[in-house]
């Protein structure tokens, strides 16, 4: 439930609470968020936060202007906004953008939404209405209820003119970081600026003024950056505009941050509509290890384009660092028997490593040294089951394509946390959890289905040489996330032993869930970069 949004002459939303590390499965999160979030064509407006987000974030508040009725919306009358300004509280400490999506043909996004059956059927089930939420109302609110010179739905004007131009979705990380992104249009064009101005003078009821950025950093106006809360049929939204971007966001805080934001280089690469983004340092000490280990550059981008009305897979982008460890060659079919065709997550790298694996070894290749010593690629993969609850434990393994390497990986591997280990199909595994071990012991015996059992279009897409692949089984993944999730919140009977039945509309939902495609993207080494390729089902 969202808290309630404060009225007008509140003091100011305080900054979020100081929150450590990046969420959990937050590559994961975001990664969803433009592959199936974009294709509820409301994503932008943000996600419902299971967590305070400050007063000013959502909910509602005496005097909406809409509220839903059995006869339709109800116009009520809006109150005025306050005449002088609240100030705003700015954090002392600077944040950075940690994952960012680019939506370069807004356009054609949205074209293929709408004529997309599998999306136009589920905002009629109770999957795609549970996802809106409550911003149903506030989309169909139309501009006759509002008072408003523009014609149509707020949807219209919010999809249809506002992120007209190329825009982008950015989720920035730090001690005040708000859990929700910003949404930012660099270039809005004239017609958008017109909307904005219209749309701000009937659904506004608080100004704020932030007189500088987060940190310092950035640049302001002399009179400051005005932050304005629209609210909706009880749907509260904060917006900006500057003469050159406007910027909207659940919470000011992040708003503020999206004004603030100097980096906007949002260009097309050649084939591709949408393009998600990573940082790895502003995303913790795992995301720096994993491209340190890898070779990577900043920016890596996973690209994927439109196809008739379906969003596929282009690849993985970025630039290589100074110390290229990345080989390149197709999975191997022992790798490819070992991995159920069930996985929802599968990471697959050739990696450059020294031929004699210790740590003193290990901690001379990666040190940034020149190192002299021979070298040999392993195919490494990592398999991974997301849940959607905290009470699972975490299922995840690592398949090692030289089992030689064992007693060495036991070594490096030797921390506080017990890691099940077998020979399977050519592999050395390590698994988090027995089920997780017995799950690959099935596939590699060929008792359950492996990948080698997948679409052909993926079995051939992963045979395809590559440095680094990516493959999501979308439908896996969401159904089962969504399944943990309505689990994690229904108490269970001690008095019932038998296995408990979820009701028919969330089996339902799983079953449209799990249609899903799986995804596949790949990068290949070239010169100092990686070359993207995708595939899927």
């Amino acid at each position: 439930m969202n808290p309630p949004s404060s009225p007008p002459g509140a003091t100011p939303p305080p900054a979020p609470p100081p929150r450590s590390g990046p969420p959990r499965a937050v590559l994961i999160g975001a990664g969803v968020a433009v592959l199936v979030a974009v294709g509820a064509g409301a994503f932008f407006l943000g996600r419902r936060s299971s967590g305070p987000s400050g007063p000013g974030a959502s909910g509602p508040s005496s005097g909406p202007v809409g509220t839903p009725s059995n006869s339709g919306l109800v116009l009520q009358a809006l109150p005025p906004a306050p005449e002088k300004p609240q100030q705003m509280e700015v954090p002392s400490e600077p944040v950075r953008p940690a994952i960012w999506a680019d939506v370069y043909s807004p356009a054609k996004v949205r074209e293929a939404l709408a004529g997309n059956a599998w999306v136009k059927e589920q905002l009629q089930k109770p999957l795609g209405k549970g996802f809106v939420g409550g911003w149903a109302a506030f989309l169909d609110t139309r501009a006759e209820d509002l008072g408003a010179q523009f014609k149509g739905a707020v949807f219209d004007v919010m999809a249809g003119q506002f992120l007209a131009a190329p825009f982008r979705v950015v989720w920035f990380s730090g001690d005040n970081r708000a859990g929700t992104p910003a949404i930012i249009v660099p270039e809005p064009g004239n017609a958008a600026m017109a909307a904005f101005d219209s749309m701000n003078g009937v659904v506004r009821r608080n100004e704020m003024v932030a007189q500088s950025c987060p940190g310092g950093e950035g640049e302001v106006p002399s009179e400051g950056f005005k932050l304005e809360r629209w609210l909706v049929a009880e749907q509260a939204l904060w917006a900006a505009r500057t003469d050159e971007r406007i910027v909207f966001g659940r919470h000011p805080l992040v708003v503020l941050q999206g004004l603030c934001e100097p980096h906007l280089d949002i260009e097309a690469p050649r084939n591709v509509d949408v393009e998600l983004g990573f940082a790895a340092e502003p995303l913790g000490r795992e995301a720096q290890l994993l491209t340190h280990v890898m070779g990577l550059g900043n920016g890596v981008r996973l690209q994927f384009a439109v196809e008739g009305n379906r969003l596929v897979g282009r690849g993985i982008a970025g630039r290589l660092g100074d110390e290229p460890r990345l080989d390149s060659a197709p999975l191997s079919d022992d790798l490819l028997r070992l991995v159920p065709e069930e996985t929802p997550v599968l990471l697959a790298l050739q990696l450059k490593l020294p031929e004699q694996l210790d740590r003193d070894t290990l901690k001379a290749f990666w040190s940034g040294k020149h190192y002299t010593g021979a070298v040999r690629t392993r195919q490494v993969a990592m398999v991974w089951t997301p849940r959607g609850s905290q009470e699972l434990p975490t299922e995840v393994a690592l398949l090692w394509g030289r089992p030689e390497d064992a007693q060495a990986l036991g070594q490096i591997f030797s921390g506080s946390n017990k890691m099940e280990t077998a020979t399977l199909c050519g592999h050395h595994v390590m698994a988090s959890t027995p089920v997780m071990l017995a799950r690959l012991r099935r596939a590699c015996e060929g008792k359950t289905p492996n990948l080698l059992s997948a679409a052909g279009p993926v079995v051939q897409g992963l045979r395809a040489p590559g440095s680094v692949s990516f493959g999501v089984n979308t439908g896996r993944l969401l159904g089962m996330l969504m399944a943990d999730g309505y689990w994690s919140q229904v108490p269970a009977d001690p008095k019932k032993s038998q296995q408990r039945t979820a009701p028919p509309e969330i089996e339902a939902a799983r079953r449209d869930l799990e249609t899903l495609p799986y995804i596949g993207l790949r990068g290949t080494v070239d010169g100092g970069r990686l070359v993207p390729g995708g595939f899927g089902s």
